[in-house]
């Protein structure tokens, strides 16, 4: 795996999560409005760097 740096990290945690909000139909609106998305950035010490997990909350 390639080193990433906390600000390559970000930028790429970022741009996956900018494009859950892209409109792409009415359903996928009305599911957001039922949750929401909970991102948390978590040390994993197997790759030695910073992951966000993510999990929908009802």
């Amino acid at each position: 795996m390639a080193k990433m740096t906390r600000r390559g990290f970000m930028a790429a945690a970022m741009a996956t999560g900018a494009m859950r909000f892209v409109p792409v139909g009415v359903g996928i609106a009305a599911k957001a409005a039922q949750g929401r998305w909970i991102t948390k950035l978590v040390y994993d010490k197997g790759l030695g760097m910073m992951r966000a997990v993510e999990r929908f909350v009802p």
